[in-house]
This record gives C-alpha cells, structure tokens and sequence, in this order.
C-alpha cells in the first residue's frame, strides 16, 4: 500500500487502522492530530477507521511549552 504522509509518499505492508499506522509510527503514546483524506479524524475513532493505498494522511505531533 503506498499513502502520501505529511507530504511525502511512504509504503506499507498493507490497509491498516489509524491506530495501526500511529504504532507503526511510534506514535502511539504520544497526543496526535489525525487527518485522513482531508477530514480529521478523532482519536475514539483511530481503530476503526482505516488508512487505504492513495490514501492523503497528515499527522501533527501536539508539544506543550513555554
């Protein structure tokens, strides 16, 4: 499956949940702003929606500071 993330064109194995990609990314500890083909998607809604090849994701890792 090849998707575009943030930009750049990536391959994965296979259709997976957000939940699945955010692991695969290391993200699945860290609060994350989700978007899937130009919709956002919220995190109660991680595992079942699912990332499919040409999909258009966008991840934004959230930072608190100072």
């Amino acid at each position: 499956m090849i998707i575009t993330l943030n930009g750049k064109t990536r391959e994965f194995s296979g259709p997976m949940s957000v939940s699945q990609l955010l692991a695969e990314l290391g993200f699945e500890s860290r609060p994350v702003v989700v978007e899937l083909n130009q919709e956002p998607v919220f995190p109660r809604d991680h595992a079942e929606r699912q990332v499919e090849d040409g999909a258009v994701v966008e991840i934004v890792a959230l930072a608190a500071g100072g």
